[in-house]
């Protein structure tokens, strides 16, 4: 209890917050090298798979990529990037983490093209539609989902895989808990951790949103009006008649 009553006055401590270094200058370094990765991985993973959904080919390719990314650990890649030329920069965190987001990325967009069903892809055809149009009109948005579905599992993961970037010299959230580890302090690492949950929540939420908005087709209304209380007097007809 001592930690989460610490880690309670660390966040609400508004010189926390707003110092030099502090809460606020570190989500900015946290929410930018997580866009950055994200954006790089986005630009190599989606049209690679729109392509390889398109033509059906090149699924083992895929699958092996997208295995050999997930089994490469990012902290060890931080690492190593760290030893090169880059040294511990926000470059060498964003080449890290984008390594790292590019796999369900291309995974699920792969998916999401290969499984438009062939009859609407000759249907657009037989209208008469161009390659480009029966990508942007038909393809992308019944494989929209699925490829949302990717970019949303990509940044959650980022946002929270950056924290390790604090380890290498880099910026972010993750220094709250790094500092927090070499001063033994339990609730500062606890605070730390909090944020970085607090925020790739947040992260999910606003894409599962985005997801839902530029989804295509009938969505459910989460509000609905709700029917007139019935309240036992028959209505009048136009001649005056009750019903």
């Amino acid at each position: 209890m001592n930690a989460f009553a610490d880690a309670f006055r660390y966040l609400n401590d508004p010189l926390v917050w707003t110092r030099s270094g502090g809460v606020l200058d570190l989500l900015v370094q946290h929410l930018r090298i997580s866009a950055l990765a994200v954006l790089l991985a986005a630009v190599l993973a989606v049209p690679a798979g729109v392509l390889l959904g398109r033509s059906g080919r090149g699924a083992g390719a895929v699958v092996v990529l997208s295995n050999v990314s997930r089994a490469v650990p990012t902290l060890a890649l931080l690492t190593v990037l760290a030893v090169t030329p880059l040294g511990f920069s926000e470059t060498g965190t964003v080449l890290a983490l984008a390594v790292f987001a590019v796999p369900p990325m291309l995974t699920n967009t792969f998916v999401g093209f290969r499984e438009v069903d062939r009859d609407v892809r000759e249907a657009a055809r037989a209208m008469g539609m161009s390659r480009g149009q029966l990508l942007t009109r038909v393809e992308l948005p019944l494989a929209l989902p699925l490829v949302m579905t990717g970019v949303r599992t990509a940044a959650v993961q980022v946002v929270a895989t950056a924290t390790l970037a604090a380890l290498v010299g880099g910026g972010g959230l993750g220094r709250i808990i790094n500092l927090g580890f070499g001063q033994q302090d339990y609730g500062q690492i606890l605070a730390g951790a909090l944020l970085v949950a607090a925020l790739a929540l947040l992260t999910e939420l606003l894409l599962v949103l985005a997801s839902a908005v530029l989804t295509p087709g009938p969505r459910r209304r989460t509000l609905r009006r709700a029917p007139a209380a019935h309240t036992g007097t028959p209505e009048p007809t136009a001649s005056g008649v009750p019903l």
